[in-house]
């Protein structure tokens, strides 16, 4: 043979020598040659399913062998499971981290009943493994769609791009019959959904709009649901298979959190019902606050779910996003201190909207509590934001929680005023507290107080019966205004600081006492008496109900 007949001759020898290189040999050494075994010799171009089943020990014959090694192989496929080989790994005496053993789960989420085992020098699908392979492949093909699947393939249609017609066209009819079914299903969901979100209470709360959006939602959802099971009958590449089932579940997942949110709509309008029946305004308040955390639960639940389902490590995720919140929360402590703020106001409630309330540097009305700020408006009607931290730490008065309203003064007479004069005026100051319509006549205190530097001090103490701020000072005008005639009345003296210089006077005599008032019983009963009776012609109204208070 020529140099040159020679090399034409190893030019033509040379594809088959390729082909030959690119078959593997059946190799059961490691979890590596196990799956590529098994894998390998199950493909279109290289289909051998004897030496696939090489990794399966322990059945009665060689066709049962090749029977579970196709079904599992179907499985991946039905439920879009790439193997990645380039991951697997290739050591003969692999050890699981996990369990300490000799033993590989190549899906350890999806599939964690699928694993392999070393047995002697080689690796084989676990005992357990087939035993649960029949089981599996029935849940991916569910009601005998595995015959289906393997006859449709063997007619041998034409392809086209990738898929066969018959592929497409099943595909087609797919969508086709998903939408024929929600059409239907999403009608009849709707009165299901419209008796379950309906109250004898309020039976026209919930909008017909909104009970048809829950409807059409929950009918996608479960047909998407449905297209799990569905898809595996198109017997369409693995590629094909994980987008799809992929898509299935963060589509399913984001129908969950829409509907979710919808049904949330629905439990916000039923408590802003409630909040309108009860006594506190706060309630009102905490409506939309709690709409927002509750959406912000739902949405961050949803998002967590679909980078879980991306593949994502979320643990790492939520750590790196607790750390950069940690520095933000320290960045702005102010804000995080108010949040906090907000929710020990909405739960401890220390005042309610329109409560009139005093602080260190503030005094007004209660108009809003927000997230950040509590909106105060001031005497003069201008509005003063209070930051909710601010206010979880200091002492606030609320004047809007008072039974009643309180007159509470200290009346000072001079000294020179003779005693029996001092329990004349304190019986006439009792007098007008049982004479007055708006006055508690069992929780007031009269009485001679203290002796001051310039001035006897007579307790002024009564509880008002109103709540009503203009009431209030009209009747405390009345009280005051009756207490300095009664003084007149019985000719005291009110004292204020002065420098006085007595003069001795005659003996037994006490000085300012001659010619002032009253100067006997008699004359003082007449004049307290014609003095409460003007008093009382004065201060005459009706008296309000208990609940004025």
């Amino acid at each position: 043979m020529t140099r040159l007949a020679r090399i034409v001759f190893l030019f033509l020898l040379l594809p088959l020598g390729l082909f030959s290189q690119s078959q593997p040999k059946p190799d059961l050494s490691s979890p590596f040659g196990a799956l590529n075994t098994h894998l390998f010799y199950l493909q279109p171009d290289s289909y051998k399913p004897d030496l696939a089943a090489r990794p399966i020990q322990g059945v009665k014959d060689a066709a049962e062998a090749q029977s579970l090694a196709i079904k599992l192989k179907q499985v991946f496929d039905g439920k879009g499971l790439h193997v990645k080989l380039e991951e697997v790994p290739d050591e003969p005496d692999f050890i699981d981290s996990t369990s300490g053993k000799n033993q590989y789960v190549p899906f350890p989420n999806e599939l964690p009943e699928v694993y392999l085992q070393k047995v002697g020098d080689n690796w084989y699908y676990s005992v357990y493994t087939l035993e649960q392979i029949p089981s599996l492949h029935k849940k991916v093909y569910p009601f005998g769609s595995d015959l289906l699947i393997n006859l449709i393939p063997k007619y041998g249609q034409h392809r086209f791009m990738g898929l066969a017609l018959w592929q497409y066209a099943g595909f087609l009819l797919l969508l086709l019959i998903t939408w024929i079914v929600h059409f239907f299903l999403s009608r009849l969901l709707r009165p299901v959904v419209n008796r379950l979100s309906r109250s004898r209470i309020y039976p026209a709360t919930v909008p017909e709009k909104l009970v048809f959006s829950i409807a059409r939602i929950t009918s996608i959802w479960a047909l998407i649901l449905a297209w799990k099971w569905i898809v595996p009958l198109l017997h369409l590449p693995i590629e094909w298979v994980g987008f799809i089932m992929s898509s299935i579940r963060i589509g399913a997942t984001v129908l969950f959190m829409v509907l979710g949110l919808r049904i949330l709509e629905i439990v916000i309008l039923y408590f802003r019902k409630y909040t309108l029946r009860t006594s506190s305004p706060m309630d009102n308040q905490l409506v939309p606050i709690l709409k927002v955390i509750m959406q912000l639960l739902i949405i961050t639940v949803a998002v967590i779910q679909i980078l879980n389902l991306l593949d994502v490590n979320v643990t790492a995720l939520i750590a790196g996003v607790s750390i950069g919140g940690l520095a933000l929360a320290l960045a702005a402590q102010d804000t995080v201190k108010n949040l906090i703020g907000s929710v020990m106001i909405f739960f401890d409630r220390p005042f309610q909207i329109g409560d009139w309330i005093i602080g260190d540097t503030f005094e007004g009305k209660v108009v809003e509590v927000g997230f950040r700020t509590t909106r105060i408006q001031n005497l003069d009607s201008s509005i003063v934001a209070v930051p909710n931290g601010n206010l979880a730490n200091i002492s606030v008065q609320n004047l809007g929680v008072r039974v009643f309203r309180l007159l509470d003064v200290k009346l000072g007479i001079k000294y020179d005023t003779p005693p029996q004069k001092i329990e004349w005026f304190l019986e006439g100051l009792k007098k007008l507290v049982h004479t007055h319509p708006f006055t508690n006549k069992e929780l007031f205190h009269v009485r001679l107080f203290d002796m001051a530097d310039f001035s006897l001090q007579v307790l002024y103490r009564v509880a008002i019966k109103t709540d009503n701020y203009d009431e209030e000072l009209r009747i405390r005008e009345e009280l005051l205004l009756g207490a300095i005639r009664l003084a007149a009345a019985l000719g005291i003296e009110f004292a204020f600081p002065t420098s006085t210089i007595h003069v001795e006077s005659f003996p037994g005599q006490l000085p300012g006492t001659v010619n002032k008032g009253p100067q006997n019983r008699e004359e003082m009963e007449a004049a307290l008496e014609g003095m409460i009776r003007e008093f009382e012609q004065r201060v005459q109204k009706p008296i309000p109900p208990d609940d004025a208070l």
